[in-house]
């Protein structure tokens, strides 16, 4: 079986899109094996640290390296990704032997998806800047479907949601198609 990390743009333990990944765990796990990346212990980027990485970076660089695609879900944070996010990109985009600038990050050629759950915009600005700085990082970036999911009053009071039947058949149209991404 392929594997596929999910990474969460929120380290909220029940927030809406470690939810929305959990269906979309839901529509793959008979046929992928679904790891979340667990990030908390990342450092901020400090290319101080660079030359002998922290052993947390180390540890998400091998996960990423060991895995088939990757699928993000994120919030959107003041128009774009969350800082906690971009610092993860940003250690990962990062050449693993510092000693040699021509050896690839742990991410170069890496398939990848992303949906995000929250306000009226459906996180489309988070996902495009998102798809912008992917590419950069020379992955391969599904951009069509993508699932943006616009939380009702009730779902920010209650802390849930419930999927519409129009938006469980967009996530599992993005779940056949980045399965069919994979290959």
């Amino acid at each position: 079986m392929k594997n596929i990390t999910f990474i969460l743009g929120s380290l909220r333990k029940q927030s809406f899109n470690r939810q929305l990944a959990a269906m979309a765990e839901e529509m793959l796990s008979d046929r992928f094996n679904i790891n979340y990346l667990e990030f908390e212990d990342v450092p901020l980027m400090n290319q101080d640290l660079e030359m002998d990485a922290p052993a947390a970076v180390k540890r998400v660089r091998e996960e990423i390296l060991a895995t088939d695609g990757i699928w993000i879900f994120t919030p959107e944070y003041n128009y774009s990704y969350p800082g906690l996010l971009k610092n993860l990109l940003d250690w990962l985009s990062r050449p693993m032997d510092m000693s040699n600038f021509t050896n690839l990050s742990a991410v170069v050629g890496k398939k990848v998806t992303i949906s995000g759950a929250g306000g009226q915009n459906k996180t489309a600005t988070c996902r495009a800047k998102l798809c912008d700085l992917l590419e950069f990082m020379k992955m391969q970036v599904m951009k069509e479907p993508q699932t943006g999911i616009a939380l009702g009053v009730e779902a920010w009071t209650k802390g849930e949601f419930n999927l519409t039947s129009e938006q469980v058949a967009q996530l599992k149209e993005q779940a056949e198609r980045f399965a069919e991404f994979l290959g």
